[in-house]
């Protein structure tokens, strides 16, 4: 039984790497044999009906972007209910005004509380503000008032720090995917 997925492809149409037009997206979708393939803006965003397990869908996905789009890039996969649950966890809350300010973190697999509880940005105490970040239901959380460009945030490498892949997308970005896929 098919159910409904959301892909994040994470690093595409970022700069002038990694190139993909989102009807290429959305028909490599469709040729996996995918159905209700929908993509929302141009960052590598797609939800859709599909029958598997997230892991065996990213791993397809991946497989055929390379193949068929020649553009090699992670892609994680949630269910609807597994965004929304991300999204309810928000440790920011109404704090958080500014969508574009605020980042969800996607991560592969999930890090040790040790591994968590080592990475300085994380802390209680850490020096960051404006900035906040807090690892909070199995998500990253970004919280930059002056946005991430001029955040000290940005120049983490949350990928090695957490020890697994993470994606990020702004608030108003996973709240479109979560409306998308409702």
């Amino acid at each position: 039984m098919a159910g409904l997925h959301i892909a994040l492809i994470r690093g595409i149409n970022v700069g002038r790497n990694k190139r993909v037009a989102m009807a290429d997206l959305r028909a490599l979708l469709t040729d996996l044999g995918y159905g209700d393939v929908r993509t929302l803006l141009q960052s590598g965003n797609a939800v859709f009906s599909a029958p598997g397990s997230s892991a065996a869908l990213a791993t397809a996905i991946e497989q055929a972007m390379t193949e068929q789009l020649k553009v090699t890039a992670r892609v994680l996969v949630r269910t609807p209910t597994q965004l929304a649950a991300a999204i309810e966890a928000d440790p920011f809350g109404p704090r958080a005004t500014d969508g574009s300010k605020h980042f969800l973190g996607f991560l592969d697999d999930t890090p040790s509380q040790g591994t968590v509880a080592a990475v300085p940005e994380l802390a209680d105490d850490a020096d960051t503000a404006p900035d906040e970040a807090r690892f909070a239901a199995g998500h990253l959380y970004l919280w930059c008032p002056n946005g991430i460009s001029k955040s000290t945030l940005w120049k983490v490498n949350w990928d090695k720090a957490l020890g697994t892949a993470v994606t990020l997308r702004n608030w108003n970005t996973a709240t479109k995917l979560a409306e998308l896929a409702g």
